[in-house]
């Protein structure tokens, strides 16, 4: 193949994503990590380093090979095909491979440490020096110093991580896709929403079949646990979707993931044992804010002992009230549908009662507004920008100048062939190159309800506090004002710090002043009426200790499988899920439920050792958003005290140093506790 006419290898702002096929990806990559070693071999060659001989030219290389490989990582993620997987798939070992060459090329580690001990280096920047060591300390956990026989085994271990990670993520896009359930008699409807209704009916004209049809995608699926008053159809969906990718359910064994997840668990923990740590937790947190892997599990089990009294006692309020209208006990497919109807007596209100009034171009324009005032940037839409998919769109970022200073696609709705979830990722990083600054670009990707006929998409608030989220990663990134690619955006800073931004920009999305135009009901275009917004408010902490709980259980059973050796072992991974859920649950899960195969975050995605990372970062995030209540929520000086301390600092500093300067003293827990409605007597 001509790799003239390779659209991978074309120098351009924005991919082509319409002329991107499969045989032009492993082509493409294969040329830019060989072009990446050479460049690798030639730097470590240089007998007396500067900077610009040092740093620069890595960077420039690997930003050639990450901007060709995103837009592939993410068509794999929202178009995904056989054949664009198979080649994104045969990609991840010379990906791997390169990342391990890199990482231990003791020429180049020898080329960082003669630079780090040499006179230039005194005289870099704050930020240059940060990049010097941290990079160091990369090359000592990607095992530079082992042995050249253990060299070799952590290079296997990480490319079979990664093929394991995108099997994982294979297999549970699959299952979630290879089912669903279709339905004749409008009976069994009862209690959905007109807008469940519209959907699963223009889901089954799309399979050609008569009636309505639910599948395992979340805005298909959680309306049927919500509001079905047919308890059959609850149970069905349920054991459908939290049987996924297992030994078990009706696609039992097909897309089964326990191998993955005992494999991955052992592969780790021998990754751990190569560079000499006790196991994986501890490496894991090698390059995090925590200290240790005790220094986590306290601070889970303190969050846990505030929790759980809560938590029962909401358990045990839900139970009365399910006996008071005649269901004796509650099943696990219950407690959304009960949790609804009595969040409905307390509050009288419910998600649907609000959807009208949070219809997608209100809610965009409301993002931006709120964006604005904070930060002082604007968005444009582009409609000159190639894209994936009919329903992506593009923004260009503008400052108070006027002038472009970065990018982003935006992705909203569910459909066939895209992963599950919510998430932000780059295409482009911030950094200085020979012909000025490189714009950021991301990517947003979300999955929700499309527009229905003439009606446009109307958006739960759950929904539109997670678009506030990914937005909140995307701000990260790009508002950045770092020319370094390593500490620009989010890169650099430790994991369980990178939610702050997200969590933080939620909180707008429960402000009253805020909410005044981020909701215009879709038909009169009036707000959110006041008597509805009260009750909004007053339900935001209902049943929050057990959500709180829900979420220590996932952050637990994540660390205590990477902290315990006999993880791997068949049947353990369970096991240990149940003695942790015998802790803090207060909704113990059936016996056949499998919701370790579908948790992708752990398996498929960062977090390993590291889902404790939204609470250790909602901690931050709270404190700071009280600096907010404190002076003013649209207090443009906060906003701006906000942006240059944490949104255009990347991960030039230390974190803590980072809040500090943005909050004048250490983060305290009780903004956290107070925000999640957890008592504290």
């Amino acid at each position: 193949m001509n790799l003239e006419l390779n659209p991978l290898l074309a120098d351009t702002a924005h991919p082509p994503f319409s002329d991107i096929a499969p045989e032009h990806i492993r082509p493409a990559i294969e040329h830019l990590v060989q072009q990446c070693r050479e460049v690798v071999d030639a730097t470590a060659k240089v007998e007396q380093h500067t900077w610009a001989t040092l740093v620069t030219p890595l960077e420039e290389a690997d930003d050639k090979l990450n901007k060709a490989w995103a837009p592939v990582s993410h068509m794999n993620a929202v178009v995904n095909s056989d054949a664009l997987r198979e080649t994104h798939d045969s990609c991840l070992p010379l990906l791997s491979d390169y990342g391990t060459y890199v990482g231990q090329h003791e020429g180049l580690y020898q080329a960082y440490k003669a630079y780090a001990e040499s006179a230039e280096f005194k005289q870099l920047s704050a930020a240059q020096q940060r990049v010097i060591t941290e990079t160091l300390k990369d090359f000592r956990l990607s095992g530079v110093a082992l042995p050249a026989e253990k060299k070799k085994r952590y290079g296997e271990i990480q490319s079979r991580l990664s093929d394991l990670s995108s099997l994982f993520s294979n297999q549970l896009l699959d299952a979630t896709h290879a089912w669903h359930c279709h339905i004749t008699d409008e009976q069994r409807l009862s209690g959905l929403p007109e807008s469940a209704r519209i959907a699963a009916a223009n889901a089954a004209k799309e399979r050609g079949v008569e009636g309505w049809v639910f599948t395992l995608d979340i805005p298909s699926y959680l309306p049927v646990m919500m509001y079905a008053d047919d308890s059959a159809l609850r149970e069905e969906m349920y054991r459908a979707f939290v049987t996924r990718a297992s030994e078990l359910g009706p696609n039992a064994g097909e897309f089964d993931n326990t191998k993955i997840i005992e494999e991955t668990l052992a592969l780790r923990q021998e990754l751990a044992e190569l560079l000499e740590f006790e196991n994986y937790a501890e490496l894991s947190l090698a390059n995090k804010m925590a200290e240790s892997p005790a220094q986590v599990m306290s601070f889970l089990n303190d969050l846990a002992e505030r929790s759980v009294p809560q938590a029962q006692r909401e358990r045990a309020e839900l139970e009365a009230f399910a006996q008071s209208l005649g269901h004796k006990e509650l099943a696990a497919w219950d407690i959304a549908y009960f949790s609804e109807k009595l969040k409905q007596e307390a509050y009288e209100v419910s998600d649907e009662m609000l959807r009208p009034y949070f219809p997608e171009h209100s809610v965009i324009e409301g993002l931006f507004t709120v964006t604005e005032k904070l930060f002082g940037v604007s968005f444009t839409e582009r409609d000159d920008v190639d894209v994936w998919h009919k329903d992506a769109r593009y923004f260009d970022v503008l400052d108070e100048n006027k002038q472009v200073i970065a990018g982003f696609y935006l992705d909203l709705y569910a459909r066939g062939k895209k992963r599950g979830g919510a998430w932000m990722a780059d295409h482009a990083v911030r950094r200085r190159t020979q012909q000025g600054i490189q714009k950021p670009i991301a990517y947003l990707t979300c999955n929700f309800n499309s527009p229905q006929g003439d009606q446009p998409a109307l958006f739960t608030h759950d929904e539109v506090v997670t678009l506030f989220h990914e937005f909140g990663h995307g701000l990260h990134h790009m508002l950045t004002q770092m020319d370094i690619a390593s500490i620009s955006g989010i890169n650099g800073v430790p994991w369980d710090a990178v939610e702050l931004p997200s969590q933080f920009l939620e909180n707008w999305c429960w402000e009253e002043e805020a909410l005044a135009f981020i909701s215009k009901h879709h038909e009169s275009g009036e707000a959110l009426p006041e008597a509805l917004l009260e009750k909004m408010l007053a339900a935001r902490n209902f049943q929050s200790a057990m959500q709180m709980v829900r979420q220590l259980e996932f952050s637990l059973f994540d660390m205590a499988i990477h902290m315990d050796k006999a993880a791997r072992a068949p049947g353990q991974v369970q096991a240990i899920l149940n003695k942790v859920r015998e802790k803090v649950a207060v909704v113990i899960p059936p016996e056949f439920n499998r919701f370790q195969h579908s948790f992708g975050h752990i398996f498929a995605g960062g977090y390993a050792a590291g889902y404790y990372s939204y609470k250790w970062a909602e901690v931050l995030s709270a404190d700071a958003f009280s600096r907010f209540e404190e002076e003013g929520i649209f207090n443009q000086e906060t906003g701006r005290a906000f942006l240059d301390a944490i949104l255009s600092a990347g991960g030039s500093q230390d974190i803590v140093e980072l809040f500090r300067k943005f909050r004048g003293r250490d983060p305290e827990i009780g903004a956290l506790l107070r925000h999640s409605g957890i008592q504290t007597a």
